[in-house]
């Protein structure tokens, strides 16, 4: 159950924020501003790309590596693949996976890695590999770990890791869906592949999405009120139901899929996410069966006090910009409420495709934060 008076408590949310998930949230833009710095100190400015790689690969672990490759290649397109290497195994040392290179990988393609840890075996082994067959290799991760040896031994790009003061020596890591974690990696990698021609994310644009993030955390942070709040608002809105999220339009995508993976590794709730028009078939039965608010008839008899509620379902719906101009939305919301579903609806302010990605991606990390520290087994 959530503990509703705990949202409108600014203290009481710092106190029951042990892993310092809301600080994370309210400092994405002074991270994306030191990250950016980083990669410039590193020397991303000063390359001299001879050409396009033929395909990027992203490895790291969990969510680290999915959810970078899940944006870079959203901004990048379907003309520059973004390819995410998936674990193979485990690696010689107790319970550590192992990375692999596909066969083809070679001199024309480049190989990103991104972790928040940086001792993982399977990692530096495989910027071995990379160097062995001539590929590029390119890291972020924090600094003196035996990752960034490997890559300095093989000739990379290594990127220090933005990390505040506080996670220095925090026990355990950082969890790779925490939202600092996400900007201090996301945002050196998006000033390489703006560096080589495979996106557009120049300087302004990454202060414009500090600016965008800062903003975000004035709207949503712990001392402005839930009424006013769209985060801790949607927080309530999701206790005890089901998250079905909808996206629609190029940048929701990957926001939707990040705020489902926030949830379940931040506060342990599940949730199903998919795309517009798709979503309307894909989560039909889903809604019509017994997660629908209609489903348990019984369900007015049930007492309050001892008994806990029902689990129903509870759509979310992110939009952009859709495609041409097109929205599948009315037909969302006509499906979601002729089935007894209630609906909340996320919407960015106008501006660039980083901009309104970043605001999407602030407001749902806020919302699973505040649906975490709040959670009352």
């Amino acid at each position: 159950m959530l503990d509703e008076s705990l949202l409108d408590s600014p203290e009481g949310l710092a106190e029951a924020d042990q892993r310092g998930l809301l600080r994370g949230a309210a400092e994405a833009g002074a991270r994306v501003r030191t990250a950016a710095r980083l990669a410039v100190e590193a020397g991303v400015g000063e390359l001299k790309p001879d050409g396009r790689p033929r395909a990027v690969l992203i490895a790291g672990p969990g969510a680290a590596a999915t959810h970078a490759a899940d944006f870079l290649g959203t901004l990048a397109g379907p003309g520059s693949p973004v390819i995410r290497l998936a674990p193979t195994g485990v690696a010689p040392a107790a319970g550590a996976l192992r990375w692999e290179l596909p066969g083809w990988a070679g001199s024309v393609d480049l190989l990103l890695i991104a972790t928040p840890d940086g001792t993982e075996p399977g990692l530096t082994l495989l910027a071995e590999q990379a160097y062995r067959r001539g590929s590029t290799v390119a890291a972020v991760a924090p600094a003196g770990t035996p990752l960034a040896e490997a890559v300095a031994g093989a000739h990379g790009l290594f990127v220090p890791m933005a990390t505040a003061p506080y996670e220095q020596d925090e026990q355990p890591p950082l969890a790779a869906s925490a939202p600092g974690v996400l900007w201090a990696l996301l945002t050196p990698l998006l000033a390489l592949l703006d560096r080589i021609g495979l996106l557009t994310a120049p300087p302004d644009a990454l202060e414009k999405v500090a600016d965008r993030l800062d903003h975000i955390a004035e709207r949503c942070g712990p001392a402005i009120e839930a009424y006013s709040n769209a985060a801790k608002t949607l927080a309530a809105e999701l206790a005890d139901a089901l998250p079905v999220i909808w996206t629609e339009g190029t940048s929701a995508g990957p926001a939707g899929r990040r705020f489902a993976a926030a949830l379940g590794e931040l506060s342990g709730r599940p949730a199903v996410v998919a795309e517009l028009p798709e979503a309307l078939a894909a989560h039909s039965a889903l809604l019509a069966g017994r997660l629908a608010a209609s489903a348990d008839p019984d369900d007015f008899f049930r007492d309050r006090v001892e008994d806990p509620p029902a689990l129903h379902a509870r759509v979310v719906l992110l939009r952009d910009r859709p495609i041409g101009g097109l929205t599948a939305a009315p037909a969302a919301r006509d499906l979601a409420l002729s089935h007894d579903t209630p609906i909340s609806e996320l919407e960015p302010e106008p501006g660039g495709e980083l901009e309104t990605l970043s605001e999407l991606i602030a407001i749902t990390d806020f919302a699973a934060v505040y649906l975490a520290l709040a959670s009352r087994a």
